[in-house]
């Protein structure tokens, strides 16, 4: 009898096992990039085997509709992230900013405008083996813990893993009722369901002004955080330097982008095989917005490679992406991922 309980057991384990394939040590050797867009509040994909020229997933159209995804039935900012299980993490910002004229609601926002512009209250959370099949939470932040009930947003939500903590991270930007933006991070459960710790302030900006849109990457054993504060001449790009994940960084008074409209939205990702890292953001300062790009080795001196498709930066079949984020995948998870949408890249 004890054997036939541990022989269903071991059939079990097999059968929640079957349809995750193992990467985990094959070389990665593909770029995956995700967006939005501001027509549709919804997700895309693209992918590139080189790390210059992208081609959108499910011919140019959302690969998840934000109406199935959000409370307000839109998402924005998306952000993924390779975990050190190899599992993918999604975060969204839950947000249609123009929920009231798609008649999605019957205000212009979410709550009164005492709570200012876009205010939301909730993140949208995923998680998947295999960038197909995902788990989704609907986070709401302000009824997460005692004393955030007045929260005015929660955007652009960020993951990454504390390996001294032994857990996922989650960062964004939250402000209370309609004051200044500031810069957040929380811990979440093992499952990437629901946030485990109250928010606590992950940076403090020398002036009382707003910031947004922080993005953390790790050389060495330097964390370098981009991030997008309303300062005089900006919207812009800015660095903090710490040596430790959410706490201690230190201001860099200079502007790293090389827009001259407002940008937001950094986004690093490093070239395979090289000491290179690109610097991603949103232009959405312009018409039509764009993402610009730079180079650096040094996080000290950045190269301007201009926008997409107006330099080295290319895009075969879509236009005015919105706050990307790019990841490394191996070649069976790149082919994987456009069998299942139809495409013909091979990696």
């Amino acid at each position: 009898m004890k054997n036939l309980f541990y022989l269903l057991i071991a059939a079990f384990m097999l059968s929640c096992s079957l349809g995750k394939k193992d990467h985990s040590d094959e070389k990665l050797s593909a770029y995956l990039m995700v967006y939005f867009k501001d027509d549709t509040h919804s997700l895309y994909m693209a992918l590139s085997n080189d790390g210059y020229t992208f081609t959108a997933l499910n011919d140019s159209k959302p690969i998840i509709n934000g109406d199935t995804l959000a409370l307000q039935r839109g998402i924005r900012d998306p952000h993924i992230y390779r975990g050190p299980d190899n599992s993918f993490y999604l975060a969204m910002t839950d947000l249609h900013i123009f929920g009231k004229e798609q008649g999605l609601r019957e205000t212009q926002w979410e709550r009164d405008d005492s709570f200012g512009w876009g205010n939301n209250r909730a993140l949208v959370l995923m998680k998947s083996d295999d960038l197909i099949h995902w788990t989704k939470s609907n986070v709401r932040v302000d009824t997460a813990f005692p004393g955030l009930e007045q929260i005015g947003c929660a955007w652009a939500p960020e993951t990454t893993y504390d390996d001294v903590k032994g857990k996922m991270m989650v960062y964004f930007t939250m402000r209370t009722q309609n004051g200044h933006n500031r810069l957040y991070y929380s811990y979440t459960d093992d499952d990437f369901t629901k946030l485990e710790t109250k928010p606590e302030l992950l940076f403090e900006y020398p002036k009382d002004i707003s910031y947004i849109d922080a993005d953390i990457t790790k050389v060495g054993d330097q964390y370098h955080m981009f991030y997008t504060p309303h300062d005089k001449g900006g919207p812009g790009i800015k660095q903090a330097v710490s040596d430790r994940l959410h706490e201690g960084y230190v201001y860099q008074a200079e502007w790293v982008d090389f827009e001259d409209r407002a940008c937001e939205a950094p986004n690093v990702w490093k070239r395979l095989n090289s000491d290179t890292y690109v610097l991603m953001y949103d232009c959405y300062g312009i018409r039509p917005h764009n993402f610009g790009f730079c180079e650096t080795t040094d996080f000290v001196t950045f190269k301007d490679l201009g926008h997409l498709n107006e330099g080295v930066m290319k895009a075969t079949n879509f236009s005015s992406p919105k706050h990307g984020a790019v990841i490394h995948l191996t070649a069976s998870e790149a082919n994987e991922l456009a069998q299942h949408w139809g495409s013909e890249m091979k990696f």
